[in-house]
């Protein structure tokens, strides 16, 4: 059998070229997950800015002011700065866990954006079970901060360790149980169902005002899980030091520093998500899809999409007010304190919560 040197070039050709495809494929599915990472970025770089402005008008002094316009590029300069010092490990300490932990709480975090709907049909991925593959890829963080206290080899980081060990244990049970009846009353786990079941009757539907004490305990156990003030014992300065972060420097430093603004920003988008309806205006029987006329107008879904975004970050960095403000109103409580608050408190208020709405629920069927 004889082929032609036309025939063995076509095939050459077509096998160039469905290889290229391929490698084109692989490049356009990681530009969603780029994307997500640069707006997280900027969005932390935003959140450290708004929060050193914000104490600084608290405390009535200047806050950032020299590294860009208004500050905007101090927490970038901290963090080249961080990149460029020295690693420094300690002696005796388990280098593995050591350097492993730091990674476990950022990656951990980072994951959780994945469910987040930014906007209409604008999210990563739209899983059924969305808002309890967070709470599991959450409570992950928490082993990485005891790994990285005990591979420290001190005192004062292995208790920051097993504080936020305990600590996360303790609230996250309420927090599940708040974020159940939320799905319980949008009959769906999905992060997208439970928005658009608040868009129905707007500012009205949201879940804001039918679970209002869902939305206190999902406050504070937020706060807790993030280890803000008045809840920040794993990282209690006049006790530990700097708790499990005691023994970092450099790079690894910076990023318990990113975790925690992660944290931060994770929780304020599920609270816009889960309680302030989503990326959904405020107008009862007026969905953002319905109001730009996704279907028939490209420009109008382009239009819609960056609605719904804004939408939501300006819901969620309004919300950001109250960690921000509390941070310098709020004394630290003790450990037993924290434990009390949260086994004896909001685990039996959340438990009678759900039995609420799941009462109500059966009632209405």
């Amino acid at each position: 059998m004889i082929i032609d040197t036309t025939t063995v070039q076509a095939i050459n050709s077509f096998s160039r070229l469905k290889s290229l495809n391929e490698v084109y494929g692989i490049l356009w599915m990681l530009v969603p997950i780029f994307t997500l990472v640069l707006g997280i970025t900027i969005g932390i770089l935003v959140i450290v800015w708004l929060e050193r402005e914000i104490s600084a008008g608290i405390q009535q002094r200047i806050g950032p002011e020299y590294a860009g316009p208004f500050g905007v590029l101090q927490a970038l300069a901290d963090g080249t700065k961080l990149l460029f010092k020295e690693n420094l490990f300690p002696s005796r300490g388990d280098t593995r866990l050591f350097s492993i932990g730091p990674s476990i709480a950022v990656i951990s975090t980072l994951l959780s954006y994945s469910v987040i709907p930014f906007g209409y049909h604008f999210v990563l991925a739209d899983l059924n079970i969305g808002v309890f593959l967070w709470i599991a890829i959450s409570s992950i963080a928490p082993v990485g901060l005891l790994m990285s206290g005990y591979g420290s080899n001190n005192k004062y980081s292995f208790l920051g360790g097993l504080r936020a060990a305990a600590q996360s244990i303790s609230y996250e049970i309420p927090l599940t149980l708040c974020v159940l009846s939320i799905s319980l009353l949008s009959n769906s786990s999905s992060t997208v169902d439970i928005v658009e079941a608040q868009s129905k009757y707007g500012f009205g539907g949201w879940n804001l005002w039918r679970q209002p004490i869902g939305f206190i305990i999902f406050l504070i156990s937020s706060l807790a899980e993030c280890e803000r003030l008045p809840f920040d014992l794993p990282e209690a300065e006049e006790e530990l030091v700097a708790g499990y972060q005691t023994e970092y420097s450099g790079i690894k430093f910076g990023l318990f520093y990113v975790a925690s603004y992660l944290n931060l920003l994770v929780s304020s988008l599920f609270v816009t998500v889960l309680y302030l309806g989503g990326w959904n205006i405020s107008i009862p029987y007026i969905s953002v899809p319905e109001f730009f006329d996704f279907e028939i107008n490209k420009v109008g879904r382009v239009f819609g999409t960056t609605m719904g975004i804004l939408i939501t970050l300006v819901k969620t960095y309004l919300f950001l007010f109250i960690p921000i403000t509390t941070r310098w109103t709020l004394p630290r409580l003790r450990m037993d304190q924290l434990l009390n608050l949260g086994w004896k408190f909001l685990l039996p208020i959340s438990l009678g919560n759900l039995l609420l709405t799941t009462s109500s629920q059966l009632f209405s069927l």
